[in-house]
């Protein structure tokens, strides 16, 4: 293979890390590919609607992925829909195996997978989602403001979120399957100090439930006694865990025990010349202006990590 033809950067993924990473790294000037096998923008292109994000009061999540997406190609970023089966570090250049058997080769390479909310898998969950069924309170809760909703989950986000969701809904029943919260003493402490929030505890949801306008309430089952009962809600958010997309990080890189990817400040793994970013990241939050800035860290020090290796190959 001659040089013409292998990349300086292949970025895995086209959520807003991975399409920001594009930006920079054509800006930088870097012969570049940005592969993603569904939907551009991840999890942020089923996002009802985004708040968060500065420049934009409010704006549709999949319009604002559409934003990045021309940004992106306005700046002539190739990009190729197939899916990625491997990513293979080398001592020269990086390889990435494409699912049709084509290998690329890159001196960088940015993993950009994401991540996914972990699911119920309960009836009704995934017709309403964005009808009701949420995994991000501070993305949908102004939606719910004065209405009655439910948050399921015991870790430290649905307690958090719980708080959050009491501030500007009228009721917050808070439903975990377990009879105490694995999250934080001083998060359970606020939760139990909250009027809005009623605990609903050793309790499943069993089905999601919903009319013409969306959801409308939730079917719940003791686990101790059997017992059943309906709520009535118009939301639910649902926090049961967040998993990153970690299936194409290579051996060798350090992941934490959650499966996150550690890197240093410039988002590079431990393996040189790979960087990860976004939801894949080990970092304090996962929000969307963040992984837009890793993006960006990513490329610029992907760039720098190009142009010295090119240099000492003079």
């Amino acid at each position: 293979m001659s040089n013409d033809e292998i990349y300086d950067v292949i970025i895995i993924g086209g959520g807003p890390a991975g399409l920001t990473a594009g930006i920079y790294a054509k800006r930088a000037a870097l012969k570049t590919v940005l592969i993603e096998r569904g939907v551009f923008g991840g999890q942020v292109a089923i996002t009802k609607g985004v708040e968060n994000y500065p420049g934009f009061i409010e704006i549709g999540g999949f319009e604002l992925c559409e934003k990045f997406l021309d940004h992106a190609k306005a700046y002539d970023l190739e990009i190729l829909q197939r899916e990625v089966v491997a990513t293979e570090p080398g001592v020269e250049y990086h390889s990435v195996r494409l699912d049709d058997g084509t290998v690329l080769q890159a001196h960088a390479v940015i993993l950009a997978a994401g991540g996914t909310a972990k699911k119920l898998n309960t009836p009704g969950e995934l017709e309403n989602f964005g009808k009701g069924v949420s995994y991000c309170a501070t993305c949908d809760g102004f939606f719910f403001r004065g209405k009655t909703v439910a948050v399921v989950g015991g870790g430290d986000t649905a307690l958090e979120d719980a708080l959050y969701l009491a501030k500007i809904t009228e009721k917050v029943y808070l439903i975990h399957r377990r009879d105490a919260f694995r999250g934080s003493r001083i998060l359970q402490q606020r939760v139990f100090a909250e009027p809005r929030i009623e605990l609903i505890l050793d309790t499943v949801v069993t089905r999601i439930n919903a009319d013409a306008a969306g959801v409308c309430g939730i079917s719940l089952q003791n686990r101790q006694t059997g017992a059943e009962r309906e709520v009535a809600i118009e939301g639910v958010f649902i926090f049961v865990g967040f998993a990153p997309n970690n299936q194409l990080v290579p051996a060798g890189i350090k992941i934490n025990t959650a499966g996150y990817v550690i890197t240093d400040e410039k988002c590079e793994t431990s393996i040189a010349g790979v960087f990860a970013v976004g939801d894949l990241r080990q970092k304090y939050a996962n929000q969307i202006v963040l992984a837009a800035a890793d993006g960006c860290t990513a490329a610029l020090a992907a760039a720098h990590y190009v142009e010295t290796r090119k240099g000492a190959a003079k």
